[in-house]
């Protein structure tokens, strides 16, 4: 392990996104389509086969911000490499939607997941940002695939889960994929300067974190029943789902945060600011480990913790996000946070030998395994929360 740097120094930011790319440099295409998702810690593949939608997305999401940023346009072909993957083997045409999951680019589930398609909103518009105009049709197809078969006017949210065929609608709802809905709108505002998404993301934003976050005595639980009531069960034996995990998640909390942050700068109102402070202090309060640092992955409606592991993407998602509360409150705490909390990823989370994070760490920072990017992980987060805090620290 190095010593720790300046983290709040763009030029860090700027060199730990090029040694996280490097990590997955001339290893994570695959000739035939798309992009090998399951890597073990010194880059090996461990499964050619199986692809999931998130980390074909988020792929794309990598190499277009990257391409621009770094200016490579063989980043840029990368992306527009996989979005040939999304149009051609995710999009199955005979239903209209994208596989959730394929092996050996064939369909395997084909359940169609809000969460999966806003991912695949948030690729387009990220690739059509960075310069690949042809990405530009498939963020309002996405965006009118998405009004068709899950908005609920009624509840001003998204539904989660139908069938293949789009016939039922699962009585599932879920704040997770109105989250990274919100996320891929405010990319498409971004993006085109539509303010049909910026006044999505705005109506998503305050449904979830006022309306609903006052079910939970102001913070965000993760799962509702059809009538957007809490429901306290779903899960509840299963507190580490990979996508539903149960119990309050601080990392969740601290991404709405920076979300509510981001647009504030588009489409200012004071509570945005006292929103993101309130989950940001409550998920650090009950979150972080003081005795052996990081911030756990859930707590309990009584604040116990119910799941102490440590997962990368909630280190990267809160560093961003005190970042955002450090710049527009001016208070020297949300730096200080920062400043810990990359300090904790720095010693125990990012891997000096081979590069890119570790994903999944014990309460006492030891790895489970060697499988450092399963299918879902691409350093997706802690990329792009170095983007955003340059962002930040740029006053954009």
């Amino acid at each position: 392990m190095t010593a720790s740097p300046d983290f709040q120094s763009p030029a860090f930011l700027t060199r730990h996104i090029q040694d996280t790319l490097a990590f997955y440099e001339g290893r994570c295409k695959d000739p035939e389509g798309g992009f090998f998702q399951y890597f073990r810690d010194d880059g090996s593949v461990y499964n050619a086969h199986h692809r999931h939608l998130v980390s074909s997305t988020r792929f794309v999401f990598n190499y277009a911000k990257a391409g621009r940023f770094f200016n490579r346009p063989d980043y840029l072909d990368l992306a527009r490499h996989g979005l040939a993957y999304l149009a051609n083997v995710h999009w199955e045409p005979s239903h209209r939607g994208y596989a959730w999951t394929l092996d050996n680019h064939k369909p395997e589930d084909s359940t169609r997941h809000c969460y999966g398609t806003a991912f695949v909103l948030l690729a387009y518009a990220t690739a059509y940002e960075c310069g690949i105009d042809e990405a530009h049709p498939g963020i309002g197809k996405t965006f009118d695939l998405m009004e068709k078969h899950f908005w609920q006017p009624e509840a001003g949210l998204y539904a989660d889960e139908a069938s293949s065929d789009w016939s039922e609608l699962s009585s599932y709802r879920g704040q997770n994929a109105n989250m990274h809905t919100c996320e891929a709108m405010l990319a498409a505002f971004e993006a085109t300067g539509e303010t049909t998404y910026l006044e999505r993301a705005y109506t998503l934003a305050q449904n979830i974190c006022q309306r609903q976050a006052a079910q939970g005595d102001g913070l965000i639980w993760e799962h509702y029943d059809e009538n957007w009531q809490i429901d306290w069960d779903y899960n509840r034996d299963n507190p580490s789902h990979l996508f539903r995990p149960w119990g309050f998640q601080p990392g969740h909390q601290t991404e709405w945060t920076k979300l509510l942050l981001t647009l504030h700068r588009h489409r200012p109102e004071p509570w945005m600011i006292d929103r993101a402070r309130v989950l940001f202090d409550s998920a650090l309060a009950h979150g972080w480990d003081d005795e052996h640092g990081g911030i756990v992955y859930g707590f309990a409606p009584d604040g116990s913790i119910c799941d102490g592991d440590k997962y990368f993407w909630v280190q990267a998602e809160t560093f961003a996000a005190a970042a955002r509360l450090a710049k527009v409150t001016g208070e020297t705490k949300y730096w200080d946070w920062y400043n810990r909390i990359w300090d904790y990823a720095w010693t125990h989370f990012i891997d000096h030998e081979y590069g890119a994070w570790y994903r999944i760490l014990t309460n006492d920072n030891r790895k489970y395994s060697d499988e450092k990017s399963p299918a879902g992980k691409t350093d997706y987060h802690t990329m792009g929360a170095c983007y955003d805090v340059i962002r930040c620290l740029r006053g954009e």
